[in-house]
Parts: structure tokens; C-alpha cells; sequence
């Protein structure tokens, strides 16, 4: 660990939970240089939804190489590209009726968001962009202004400015009518900006009925509606996108982490073409918009959506997980312990940052990867890899199960 200590920057900040240096990795597992086995209930922050090293996709990733296939090729044209785009377009967007343009951007979520953020307000000719309390897209500035956490803002430097925040899930009482009033000192919106589900702000699931509130909300005030599904989507919740089924019709989709299959980077808006039009050649670019690898991986992906039997999978685990934080919460009612989440990320809300960054330390010690979220941390949140195997899902759940007694009985 000298190394790191010595001439790696203070920034960093997962070592610091996870303090050991691994080197392999295999689906649900990470082994150290002490080869010491830790499940994951991490996954890269929701990248690794095929785990770690998933063999389809090493086997595709190795072939390409071998065959000198374009790593890098800026926004140029290439067959990897186009097996992805139309393997997109084929298994996730023609069974939904969409039509959208696929926009890659810079190569993380928040790229994403700041293209999205820019597209909006080119499309309307506004500036302020509604977003909401717990919200997370980003650390670059257009993205962490509509970022909601204290601690990411403070270290921006400079004014975070032209966004407005609302109540996470709470209803707008005439939200729409007060921008409509030229008199109300409110200025229009050229987005609104949400998470379905937020899950760097503490696994908060919003209601249908209050999306289809905040669609219209938009409509009525003619801003472009976006979805940030960065986290939450590529099936983690069960369902390909997290707004499946809600009838929501956003404006723009912002997609990352999952998408690159591998955990190498890619990330990508979906467009309504009428909007798309509103760019301009080499207006928005980036050195890095969706390399060969991870187009690579991601079509790779792709291909357990090709039928429903993946999905179902999800929803299986996603409610066995359910049931099991439910049991730990109830052995400890005293402290009002709450189970939030859909599919496989769900969080256990213990109300207290201390005890679940003590919780976060004891399952460390004992073999897990969790990491806390939400604020203070205080949100223990699970977001294994979606190909986990039932026994190492479950002896990671006992391992979380055991260390939430030993603390709550050390307190």
C-alpha cells in the first residue's frame, strides 16, 4: 500500500472502505494479494451488472483484439458500432415502440448528463434546469449542480448556478401555473432532470403517479423531460429501463455504467429526433465517445435481454433480497430500520451514518464489498452483480445479516 500512500492523490476515496489491493476478480468475487475472497455486493458502483471478467464477454473482447479490431475511433464509423447500435435498436428499443437517435458522448454517466443538459438548453433557448433533494448525476459542473449532495458541491470552486430543486416524490402543487406567471419571479425550465430510482441519494423509488405528474409538468411548461437512468438501468431493476411500463415518454435517456457490459467505459444518450436535429456536426465531441472494447461487451450484454428469462431472473433475486433485508430490519425494530429498492438494488435504510459506516468496516473484515449511500452514508446499499449465484447472494446477505447484530449489540 506504500505506493498508493506515497504517490497516489488524497482524492481517492472507495480504498479507504475497501483498504487491500486486489488482483483477480471473477463474477461476484474480488480476491486479494492475500488471497482473500470478498463478495461483491458493490459492483463498481452498478457497472459490473455481468460481474466481474464475464467469460462471453472476455471470449468477444479477446477475438477482437486478436483481430485488430479499432480500439479507438473518436465518432468514426465501425462494425463493432453498428453491431451494438443495431443490436440496441433490435432488443431494447423496437419491442418499447421507441425512436430515438444514440448519442455517445465522453465516456462516464455525468458526460451523459452535461451533453443532456446542453442539448436542452439549446432546444429551448432557457437556462435553468429543474432537478431534485438526494439527486446525484455527476462531478463535472453541469452535472453537480444538479447534484444535491453537500459534500460533492463544496468542492466544486466555483458558483454552481441555473438550477432550481424540488421535493424528491413530492407533489408540485402548482408548480406549473407559478412558472406560467410572469410575475412569479420563477424562471422557465429547459429540463426537468430525474432519477427513478436514486441510487447514490439512498435508493429512493419514486411512484408512477408522481412521474406522470412531473411528465406533464414539463409538458405544460415546455421543458425537455430526462431521465437519468445511468445507475438504475440495464436491467437492475428487473426491467431493461427502470421506467418500463410507465408510459413516461422521456425527451432524453441518459445511459452509462451497465452498458459497457465489461466495466470498460461507455455512455450514451437516446434522443428524440426532433431534438437530436438541434446539433450541429462536432458541436458536442469528446476523445473518447464509445471505444471498440466496450462496444465490444456491450452487444455482448445485449444478449441477455434477447428473451425474457434473464429479466425474470432479476426479479427473482431482486425479491428474495427484498425479503431477506426485511428479516434483518424486523430483528431490530427499535431502530426503524426501512427496506427500499426494485429488483436488484435495494438499501437498508438504518437512519444512522455511524452505524452504517461501522456495518460497511465489519462486513470488510468478514469477506463483503457494500458500500453505504444516502445521507451520512447511512443507507446500506446492494447492488451485486446481476449474475450473482444464489449461495454467494445469500452468504453475502449473512454476512451483512451477522454484522448488523454485532454493531447494533456493540451500540
Amino acid at each position: 500500500m506504500d505506493v498508493f500512500e506515497q504517490w497516489e492523490s488524497d482524492v481517492r476515496g472507495y480504498c479507504r472502505t475497501f483498504p487491500t489491493v486486489f488482483k483477480s476478480a471473477s463474477n461476484a468475487r474480488q480476491v486479494d494479494e492475500n488471497d482473500r475472497s470478498y463478495i461483491d455486493f458493490f459492483g463498481g458502483a452498478g457497472v459490473l451488472n455481468f460481474g466481474h471478467n464475464n467469460e462471453r464477454m472476455k471470449k468477444a473482447i479477446i477475438e477482437f483484439i486478436e483481430a485488430d479490431g479499432p480500439a479507438h475511433s473518436l465518432d468514426m464509423s465501425t462494425s463493432v458500432k453498428r453491431e451494438f447500435i443495431q443490436a440496441f435498436v433490435d432488443t431494447v428499443m423496437k419491442p418499447r415502440n421507441m425512436n430515438y437517435k444514440l448519442q455517445f458522448t465522453g465516456p462516464t454517466g455525468t458526460n451523459a448528463v452535461e451533453a443532456a443538459l446542453k442539448l436542452a438548453r439549446r432546444v429551448t433557448g432557457r437556462r435553468s434546469v429543474i432537478a431534485f433533494s438526494h439527486g446525484f448525476h455527476g462531478m463535472t459542473l453541469g452535472s453537480l449542480a444538479c447534484t444535491a449532495n453537500e459534500y460533492f458541491r463544496n468542492a466544486a470552486g466555483v458558483p454552481l448556478e441555473h438550477v432550481s430543486r424540488l421535493s424528491y416524490g413530492h407533489p408540485l402543487e402548482g408548480m406549473a401555473e407559478m412558472i406560467a406567471d410572469s410575475s412569479s419571479g420563477y424562471e422557465k425550465p429547459a429540463a426537468v432532470l430525474v432519477e427513478i430510482i436514486q441510487a447514490e441519494g439512498g435508493v429512493n423509488v419514486a411512484t408512477q403517479e408522481w412521474l406522470k405528474e412531473l411528465r406533464q409538468f414539463s409538458k405544460d411548461t415546455g421543458a425537455l423531460f430526462i431521465i437519468d437512468d445511468i445507475q438504475a438501468g440495464c436491467g437492475r431493476t428487473g426491467k431493461y429501463f427502470s421506467f418500463d411500463g410507465m408510459d413516461l415518454d422521456p425527451d432524453i435517456v441518459c445511459l452509462a455504467k451497465g452498458i459497457g457490459g465489461f466495466g470498460t467505459p461507455l455512455a450514451m444518450n437516446m434522443i428524440k429526433p426532433e431534438h437530436d436535429k438541434h446539433w450541429s456536426p462536432g458541436e458536442h465531441t469528446g476523445t473518447f465517445r464509445g471505444q471498440g472494447i466496450s462496444f465490444v461487451a456491450g452487444r455482448e450484454a445485449l444478449r441477455y435481454f434477447e428473451n425474457d428469462a434473464f429479466l425474470e431472473g432479476i426479479k427473482n433475486k431482486g425479491a428474495h433480497m427484498s425479503e431477506r433485508l426485511h428479516a434483518i430490519a424486523k430483528q431490530h425494530v427499535a431502530r426503524n430500520f426501512e427496506v427500499r429498492g426494485a429488483g436488484m438494488i435495494q438499501g437498508l435504510d438504518t437512519q444512522d451514518g455511524d452505524f452504517s459506516k461501522k456495518v460497511v468496516t465489519e462486513c470488510f473484515e468478514n469477506g463483503l464489498l457494500i458500500g453505504g449511500c444516502g445521507t451520512a452514508g447511512r443507507v446500506l446499499k446492494l447492488i451485486p452483480p446481476l449474475t450473482i449465484s444464489d449461495d454467494d447472494l445469500n452468504e453475502g446477505i449473512d454476512i451483512l445479516g451477522n454484522a448488523v447484530n454485532k454493531i447494533a449489540e456493540a451500540a
